[in-house]
């Protein structure tokens, strides 16, 4: 015996929805979360370690301004990042970390290109 559709129907639009209200509602992130990567670049010893390690190709290193005269520093693109963490374990002065910020949400692909001076 199959019910009646309209019954169903009410069912349905009285259930709670199963998704969040972003960006009010946020789910919670776990210890071990890997999210978009901090640079202190008055640590970065220009060593390109992070680059070099990268299966992805996702960073690269480009010249950048700092207080004591151009440095090359990792630039990451963050479309090509699978936060795998390598980066941030064999940095030797510990200047690239992975944060729990996960605000992937861009209008133009050109924004996922993060440049020294944009990952603090």
């Amino acid at each position: 015996m199959a019910k009646n559709p309209v019954v169903k129907v009410a069912r349905e639009i009285l259930r709670t929805p199963s998704t969040l209200e972003f960006p009010e509602q946020k789910e919670s992130t776990t210890d071990n979360y890997r999210g978009i990567e901090k640079l202190d670049m008055k640590t970065c010893i220009s060593c390109s370690s992070c680059a070099l390690i990268c299966p992805n190709s996702t960073i690269t290193m480009v010249d950048t301004e700092t207080e004591r005269g151009t440095k090359k520093m990792p630039e990451i693109n963050l479309e090509r990042c699978l936060f795998c963490g390598l980066c941030e374990e064999v940095c030797p002065t510990g200047c690239l970390t992975l944060t729990k910020n996960s605000d992937l949400e861009r209008c133009d692909r050109r924004e996922f290109i993060k440049r020294p001076e944009e990952l603090d």
